[in-house]
């Protein structure tokens, strides 16, 4: 099999003929920058860039290289933007790693140590306190209530930081031929590479009522203003809808895998109860998926963190095939458990790696020995590709991101 073809036998729940791996297609499954230039130093390869893709989580975009390196079987149509020398500069980050951002992210150091983002109009839309290794939201606009009108939402969206400083290839959305570059660019890339392509779209239901309103306002909101909540819920979908039938348009028939998110978990359990994510979400995110299965050759791929397994049957029914970043400590997400309930419906991307505890703070025969229990519950018969729990983050260190692909490769 190549890597196309691996990835896709997995999602069909056929054993493929080794364990297909991702690292770095969408920005829930990558490495970041501090991580990846640590790596590359350790593995003697100083002279790949860290270009920091994902400026919000400052997450690296694996190279070609790294892609060949550690046999990756999936990437982001995204990369396929941004491609030039010139699209990028180079910049120390706080602690001294020296990277590369794009040209147009240019963050404001301030006296105390922070760097803030402002837009064009002045707004601050995200601060790195000192400290820190990724971007805060600081703007809320219906941290007051919601408004009487949704017209004006989509010039309201940007100024949430993960519109506004978005990555690859939407930072390009506002191109006047963005979705013919987006349609070429995807196809000389799947001419170029076996890999598997993936196209992240968000379309975030909840998460946005919680961009928008602040968490703690959102979650209030959904059981004493429900119909205030429906409203927003129907405008965003309106939003949704229309970038969905452009992704469609464009690369419906080039990519494999259509990356939705909302994160609906905590360590303890969903945000909500089942009732009310059948009663609020469940419809829309159907609408959603539906939309995606009728109009393109796509995979539904949800991301959404946390203890999510009482609402793995509705999700099921929502019309989501894979499911990621799947967090194996949080309560009731044992991978033996999830194979055995969820195995037939649901491809588990992810779940092959802790990385709050193993990966950063194990020795390299305690990752190995994480890695190799993940693999074995969850590969068999298919439906599983390697991917940590999210994203590698700064602090682990790279013998152990080794040791990590070394247990990988006894099983491809």
């Amino acid at each position: 099999m190549n890597a196309r073809e691996r990835v896709l036998a997995a999602i069909n729940h056929r054993e493929p003929d080794g364990i297909p791996v991702d690292i770095g297609s969408t920005p829930s499954s990558g490495i970041s920058a501090i991580a990846h230039y640590n790596l590359k130093h350790y593995i003697g390869r100083p002279d790949w860039p860290t270009q920091v893709y994902d400026v919000v989580q400052q997450i690296a975009q694996p190279g070609d290289e790294m892609l060949d390196r550690f046999g990756i079987d999936v990437i982001d149509i995204g990369r396929a933007f941004d491609d030039r020398p010139e699209d990028w500069y180079d910049i120390t980050l706080p602690d001294g790693t020296p990277v590369q951002f794009p040209t147009w992210f240019k963050p404001s150091p301030q006296p105390d140590g922070a760097w803030d983002v402002f837009n064009e109009n002045g707004v601050r839309v995200a601060t790195m306190p000192l400290g820190a290794t990724f971007f805060d939201q600081t703007c809320f606009p219906f941290i007051d209530g919601y408004p009487d009108s949704y017209a004006d939402l989509p010039q309201i969206m940007p100024l949430i930081h993960w519109a506004g400083l978005t990555h690859s290839p939407w930072d390009h959305a506002g191109d006047a031929d963005f979705w013919e570059q987006l349609r070429a660019r995807a196809l000389a890339l799947r001419a170029s590479s076996d890999r598997a392509l993936m196209i992240v779209v968000g379309c975030n239901l909840f998460e946005w009522g919680t961009f928008l309103r602040r968490l703690d306002n959102f979650l209030v909101d959904i059981v004493t203003e429900p119909a205030q909540v429906e409203r927003l819920l129907d405008a965003l979908m309106e939003q949704h809808l229309k970038t969905l039938e452009k992704v469609c348009a464009a690369v419906g028939d080039v990519a494999d895998v259509c990356r939705f998110g909302d994160d609906l978990g905590t360590d303890q359990g969903p945000f909500m109860s089942p009732k009310t994510y059948r009663q609020l979400f469940k419809p829309r995110h159907k609408i959603l998926t539906d939309y995606v299965k009728q109009n393109s050759t796509m995979h539904t791929f949800l991301h959404s963190c946390g203890s999510i397994y009482k609402l793995l049957p509705d999700l099921i029914e929502a019309g989501f095939e894979i499911v990621n970043p799947v967090q194996t400590i949080a309560r009731d997400m044992e991978p033996v458990r999830l194979k055995a309930e969820f195995g037939r419906d649901l491809t588990f991307w992810g779940g092959g790696a802790d990385t709050r505890f193993t990966l950063n703070r194990g020795t390299p025969a305690a990752v190995k020995d994480d890695v190799r229990r993940n693999i074995e519950a969850l590969s068999p018969g298919g439906g599983f590709v390697f991917n940590t729990v999210h994203n590698i983050l700064p602090d682990v260190p790279p013998e152990n991101i080794m040791a990590m692909f070394e247990a990988i490769d006894e099983y491809r």
